[in-house]
């Protein structure tokens, strides 16, 4: 044998070995797919011969305190083309154009796009969708989806909020407790073939939808537009910026009514509630939308004035610095350090006791109260009767309150906060705050939410609200109660008084800054009956013009309140033959 020809054998035997471990390779990989990768290549195939729809699932309702429905859903169609299903595109796209009322180059661009699925339109009302599905058009699908609708347009709509193009919530307690509202999407699972066309007569795999839970809450529709009727009125007759009302239970924190006019139409959330301002830009009116969102009971502070001496009291009581007969004299100012700080009576009020000074609204009365009380204690009650820390209600953007470090607290600091200016708190926070100390002494949660009920009423959750008990006495909060019905009976509250009804209040009218603008912010708080309170309530009248003062101008509408929703309660005018309130 040559040694070419033992070279050529060579070759030979080494490319057959080589062909011998690149089959055995090949072998090797084919058995580790068809054995260990069987079950991933398997789903891979089953993906791509897929098509996968989602069937959206119906948002939760909210209801009022009687079962009456404030948010709903009403049934919508999304129409949608799958390109290679589409057999006459030029029909198609006539179709679409008429039955939807849209321009055709934006149909025909999603229709001759190549896709597996090209959404057309959403929120397309049923009946059209109905229409468009009647006409069977190859590769147009129509799909039932859900568009959040509100009975009752404008009704507490900064409470209520929205849902954007997603049906998620936006604002309000459709976002708080969106989690509750959602409930979880089903699908719908079909097979294709190579070319991405469903196949006729093939099992559908299909995963219900699972509906979100019903909320009720505690806002009373009847009791909502008796108040939002009357801030309206107000705020036209006095041509005021804004009027808020909060109508509470002050037992246990439930908010009966949240009122913020100038409302907004929940339907039409992001259409201006006012006259939009000619060459606005896209910023500039999303910036007027955010502002109409605003909740200003609760995302806004303000100075509270006179309706805060309840506050000043309620320490002064518990601290047993004063009391009701104790003396005082107002000559119409009280000098403070190097600080002259006038009541609002020019003339003043001369001697008077206590409770004569808080029927009085007299300003000397409070500093006094504040400066026996010193930084220590003033601040110590402060804190005790909850102002320090947000009240907990669930809605989103609860403000702070706005106060003075202890540290830089002064004489003229502490003056000026006993009788409510030179800090700030929110509308919710007062209300609160008020409603503790007159309930007996129980710091309430304010809230909404009463419980979550599972679709298929099956599941029912009750939510649960701290209370901080103690935070006056019974005999602090009974003496208190006693204070603020002689403002209404005989004091600077009378224009609340309701005949029948023993009503407790206390008015205010507080400078807004800077106070060279001289505009102001009238308010009243008042609660019923006087002896038990089963309904407080509290009205801020934004920058009235002309009269402004709260006893004459905020008085009057918490009384018509009462007297419109008290019977509503059941609670009934006192006679001479029962003595009380039925």
């Amino acid at each position: 044998m040559t040694s070419n020809q033992t070279g050529h054998r060579k070759k030979l035997l080494l490319l057959c070995t080589l062909v011998t471990l690149a089959m055995a390779g090949l072998m090797g990989r084919l058995g580790y797919l068809m054995l260990y990768r069987s079950a991933h290549y398997s789903q891979l195939a089953e993906d791509l011969h897929q098509r996968e729809r989602t069937i959206k699932a119906a948002r939760g309702r909210i209801l009022d305190a009687n079962g009456t429905v404030i948010a709903d859903n009403r049934t919508v169609c999304t129409i949608s083309v799958i390109y290679n299903q589409v057999k006459n595109r030029e029909q198609v796209i006539e179709a679409l154009c008429r039955e939807l009322e849209m321009e055709e180059e934006p149909v025909r661009r999603k229709v001759e796009k190549r896709s597996s699925r090209e959404i057309i339109r959403t929120n397309v009302d049923k009946e059209t969708g109905d229409r468009v599905r009647s006409l069977h058009l190859e590769g147009v699908k129509v799909d039932e989806d859900y568009k959040r609708f509100y009975p009752y347009d404008t009704l507490a709509s900064r409470v209520v909020g929205f849902t954007g193009g997603d049906n998620q919530g936006i604002i309000g307690l459709e976002v708080v407790y969106e989690s509750w509202l959602k409930g979880i999407n089903g699908t719908i699972l079909t097979m294709t073939d190579a070319a991405g066309v469903e196949i006729e007569n093939t099992f559908e795999d299909r995963m219900e939808p699972v509906a979100g839970n019903d909320l009720q809450i505690s806002l009373d529709v009847n009791i909502q537009q008796y108040a939002q009727q009357a801030a309206y009125e107000t705020m036209e007759r006095k041509g005021a910026r804004r009027v808020s009302v909060i109508v509470m239970n002050p037992k246990n924190g439930e908010i009966l009514a949240m009122v913020n006019v100038p409302e907004f139409n929940l339907n039409e959330p992001f259409k201006l509630n006012q006259e939009e301002p000619a060459g606005i830009t896209a910023s500039g009116k999303q910036e007027l939308l955010n502002q109409m969102w605003r909740n200003p009971s609760i995302n806004d502070t303000y100075e509270p004035g006179s309706t805060f001496k309840i506050i000043t009291a309620a320490a002064g009581l518990e601290a047993g610095v004063v009391s009701l007969n104790d003396r005082f004299s107002c000559p119409g100012f009280r000098i403070v350090e190097d600080r002259k700080i006038r009541c609002h009576k020019v003339g003043g009020h001369g001697g008077e006791t206590f409770l004569q000074g808080a029927m009085n609204s007299c300003n000397p009365v409070f500093i006094d109260v504040g400066q026996r009380l010193g930084v220590d204690a003033y601040y110590r009650y402060f804190e005790q009767f909850g102002l320090k820390e947000k009240t907990g209600i669930d809605l989103p953007g609860e403000a702070a309150t706005i106060m003075h470090r202890k540290e830089n607290m002064g004489m003229v600091e502490l003056a000026t906060v006993s009788f409510g200016q030179s800090f700030q708190i929110t509308p919710i926070q007062l209300v609160t705050t008020a409603a503790s100390i007159v309930n007996g002494g129980n710091r309430v949660t304010p809230h909404f939410a009463v419980r979550a009920v599972s679709a298929d009423k099956s599941r029912v959750h009750r939510f649960e609200w701290p209370v901080k008990e103690h935070i006056v006495s019974e005999q602090t909060s009974a003496t208190m109660r006693q204070i603020l019905e002689c403002v209404v009976a005989e004091g600077s509250g009378k224009k609340a008084a309701v005949a029948g009804f023993r009503i407790g209040g206390k008015t205010a009218t507080s400078e807004k800054l800077p106070r060279s603008l001289k505009k102001y912010i009238s308010s009243f708080v008042g609660f019923a009956p006087a002896d038990d309170p089963q309904v407080i309530a509290l009205i801020t009248i934004d920058e009235p013009q002309g009269i402004y003062y709260g006893g004459t101008i905020a008085a009057p509408v918490i009384a018509d309140i009462f007297q419109n929703i008290l019977p509503y309660m059941g609670i009934w005018p006192q006679t001479e033959e029962t003595g009380n309130n039925g």
